[in-house]
């Protein structure tokens, strides 16, 4: 007779057997932490408990196989919980071989239960298995895994060393089943370590744990904690969003590094809980909340990012200014400098000289250029006057071409060599009368060169008229 079917009565009148049925509820969204760690309480304070648990636990399962899997799967957690937290008595009625057995054919091909069902029944039998293996009364379990193994059956994979391990009374002390039975009642739930190791959510786990089930006051300190997380996370989103790179506060930096120290050791922290929670809906919303804190400090990369380089466009700016002289006046403090440094003696004074003659002869080579530039406009001007008839005039004509050359006589070099002849012998002059002469002669100079100016000048200006008067006529 299959062993979901022994007894009689109705296994869910009982206290435990209520409590069961209301924590592996279809319409439940999630597993009811807090159900199941009631379940545990009441299996652990009564003599009844584990037998009115495990009658319970079989009638859900035989009701649900192969209809509702999602109670199927509920009630294998609760299983599970009470394996973790229920002392010897409840394990000898879980390890019984006609349980087990009946587990196995639950996931048997004439029910086809999905991949998650077969997994989580397997992997419960391997953990039980490696975990009862040294006890006598538990080997049941030991049993039908190792039947199973020589039948080539896949259990999961698993890594023995972080796997959850499952405490019972006997690893620190070894009473009889008797006394184990009084012993039990007393202490329920501190009799198992397995059932407080997740009591601290701030501190990092251990290594060797793994899949914590929490309890009702954890996941509310849990919740708690994301909530500061997220409300972190939105002030730095609205900062990153308000701030420019090289115009914030510097008490808004401050407060900006701060926030992202802040959230990033509290990323540490998730990322340690996503690994170590057994509830998937836990663990989505520790997920996305990572994905969110992986954005920002993107964003507050990119923000760091163009501060240092804005700070080194302006560095570059300053380096450039400094190259460029913008001093409206520089000439009168280089005539200044030389007209302070000019000597009165004689090597001064030749150098000084020969200074302002280079300087002469520049300004002359300028004043040649623009009278060459003059000479040609004006060229341009009287080409753009000369006529035809004009033309004519400026050469020799046709009709004095056709007389002959008037040959000099005889009698006008005479008159020549006479005249030379007559004329009397200059005297030499003398070196005072010699500079008199040259000094005539640079005044001279110098009145015909103002003369000549003044005949350019007005010479540009009575061609300019008349090419006006030549661009009207056209």
């Amino acid at each position: 007779m299959s062993f979901f079917g022994v007894g009689g009565g109705n296994p869910f009148a009982t206290l435990v057997g209520q409590r069961i049925e209301q924590a592996t509820d279809a319409s439940l969204a999630s597993e009811n932490w807090a159900l199941n760690m009631e379940i545990c309480d009441l299996i652990n304070s009564t003599d009844e408990g584990p037998k009115d648990a495990i009658k319970a636990i079989r009638k859900r399962l035989q009701q649900n196989a192969a209809r509702n899997y999602t109670v199927v799967m509920y009630t294998l957690t609760v299983l599970e919980t009470c394996v973790k937290n229920c002392g010897k008595r409840f394990h000898i009625h879980v390890c019984n071989k006609e349980f087990v057995q009946d587990l196995v054919k639950l996931i048997g091909p004439k029910n086809d239960p999905p991949t998650a069902v077969q997994e989580k029944v397997l992997s419960l039998i391997q953990s039980w298995a490696d975990a009862f293996r040294n006890q006598p009364d538990l080997l049941g379990v030991v049993q039908v895994y190792s039947d199973l193994k020589v039948k080539g059956i896949e259990f999961p994979m698993t890594n023995l060393d972080t796997m959850a391990p499952i405490h019972t009374p006997q690893r620190t002390q070894e009473p009889e089943v008797g006394e184990e039975a009084a012993a039990t009642p007393a202490l329920p739930r501190p009799s198992s370590p397995r059932a407080h190791a997740p009591s601290n959510i701030n501190a990092a786990a251990p290594e060797s744990l793994q899949n914590v089930q929490l309890t009702p006051d954890q996941l509310a300190k849990l919740q708690s904690e994301l909530d500061v997380v997220q409300a972190n996370m939105a002030v730095l989103n609205e900062m990153l969003n308000e701030l420019t790179p090289r115009e914030e506060h510097p008490s808004d930096l401050e407060l900006l590094t701060e926030l992202h120290s802040t959230c990033h050791a509290m990323q540490q922290r998730l990322v340690q809980l996503i690994g170590k929670l057994a509830n998937d809906e836990i663990t989505a919303e520790l997920l996305r909340i990572n994905d969110l804190l992986n954005n920002l400090f993107l964003r507050y990369s990119r923000f760091q990012g163009n501060r240092e380089r804005g700070d080194k466009d302006q560095r570059k700016e300053k380096q450039v200014e400094s190259l460029i002289d913008l001093d409206d006046d520089p000439a009168p403090q280089q005539i200044t400098s030389k007209l302070a440094s000019l000597s009165v003696t004689d090597s001064g004074a030749s150098a000084q000289l020969s200074n302002l003659t280079s300087v002469s002869a520049q300004q002359g080579a300028h004043g040649k250029r623009e009278k060459e530039d003059d000479s040609e406009f004006d060229m341009f001007a009287q080409s753009r006057n000369v006529t035809y008839e004009s033309s004519k005039s400026g050469g020799s004509t046709y009709q004095d071409n056709l007389k002959p050359d008037q040959m000099h006589k005889e009698s006008d070099f005479d008159e020549m060599a006479e005249w030379l002849g007559d004329a009397p012998a200059e005297e030499s002059m003398t070196s005072s009368e010699f500079e008199r002469f040259l000094a005539e002669r640079a005044a001279a100079a110098e009145n015909a060169g103002n003369t000549s100016s003044d005949a350019t000048t007005r010479a540009q200006q009575r061609h300019k008229k008349d090419d006006d008067a030549s661009l009207f006529a056209l």
